[in-house]
C-alpha cells in the first residue's frame, strides 16, 4: 500500500516540516555535487555500527561516530530514498507538528533519528555499512499519527494484483500494516552477519515505537479542534 495524502488538515502550516524537508533536499543536491567523494563523505557522515562500537570500546574518538548520528539523518542514498522519505513525512508531518507544537516536534524529530540509529547499532552491532537517511526519524512520525489520528482516513494506493485500486483507510491500518511489514523483515535479517541486507529495519520499528510511545505519553491531550472536528465526528 501507498499513501497518497490523508484528508486531516492541520490548522498550522506546518513550517518546521517544510524546513526539515527543505534542509534534506538541499543536502541532497549536495551530496550529487562530490562525484566520486561521494563514497568518502557517506562513510564519514554515516552512521557506521562498528565503528560506534569501536569507539565505545576506546579504539578510535568518538567524536566523529557521536556526530554521525546527527549527520545521517539528513543524507540520502539517492532520488527514490529521499523522495520516499520526504512524501512520507510531508503526508504525516504537518498533524504531528500541530499536536506537538512546532519546538517540541523540531526536538521530538531529531531525537527519534537518534533514537533510531542507535536501535540500529544495537541490533547490527558488527555492520561495517555506513547508514544514513531521515527513515527512522520519519518513522518516529507514523508511530506518533497513528497514536494521535488512528481514524483520520489517508487515500492509498492498494495493489490488488493484476489492478491497482484508491481506498480511503484508516490511518491505524495503514501505518500498521507498515510497522508489522517492517517488523517481519526486520526479525528475518537478524543474525545475517556485517555486511548483510542495505535498509536499517530496526532503526524503523525502533522509530516507529519511540513516536507512539512520545506521542501516548505527552500529545494524545492535545487536541487541536479542527482536526477533532473532521477525525472524531
Amino acid at each position: 500500500m501507498f499513501p497518497l495524502r490523508d484528508e486531516n488538515p492541520a490548522d498550522r502550516a506546518p513550517v518546521v516540516t517544510r524546513a526539515l524537508i527543505a534542509l534534506n533536499a538541499a543536502a541532497f543536491l549536495y551530496e550529487l555535487t562530490l562525484g566520486p567523494a561521494l563514497r568518502d563523505f557517506v562513510a564519514q557522515w554515516g552512521v557506521v555500527p562498528a565503528r560506534v562500537v569501536l569507539s565505545l570500546q576506546g579504539g578510535e574518538p568518538l567524536l566523529a561516530p557521536a556526530l554521525s548520528f546527527g549527520s545521517s539523518m539528513f543524507l540520502h542514498g539517492g532520488w527514490a530514498h529521499l523522495i520516499g522519505n520526504m512524501w512520507y513525512l510531508w503526508i504525516f508531518g504537518d498533524n504531528v507538528e500541530d499536536r506537538l507544537g512546532r519546538a517540541g516536534y523540531l526536538v521530538f524529530y531529531l531525537v527519534a533519528g537518534v533514537v533510531a540509529s542507535i536501535i540500529h547499532v544495537l541490533s547490527n552491532p558488527g555492520s561495517v555499512l555506513p547508514t544514513v537517511g531521515a527513515s527512522g526519524a520519519i518513522a518516529a512520525v507514523l508511530g506518533a499519527y497513528a497514536v494521535a489520528y488512528p481514524r483520520a482516513r489517508v487515500i492509498t494506493l492498494v495493489p490488488l494484483f493484476p489492478f491497482f485500486q484508491i481506498m480511503a483507510l484508516p490511518a491505524l491500518l495503514v501505518l500498521g500494516l507498515w510497522f508489522v511489514f517492517q517488523f517481519i523483515i526486520g526479525t528475518l535479517s537478524l543474525g545475517q552477519g556485517p555486511g548483510a541486507g542495505g535498509v536499517a529495519w530496526w532503526a524503523h520499528i525502533g522509530g516507529f515505537v519511540f513516536g507512539a510511545l512520545v506521542m501516548h505519553a505527552f500529545g494524545r491531550g492535545r487536541r487541536p479542534a479542527r482536526s477533532r472536528a473532521r477525525v472524531e465526528p
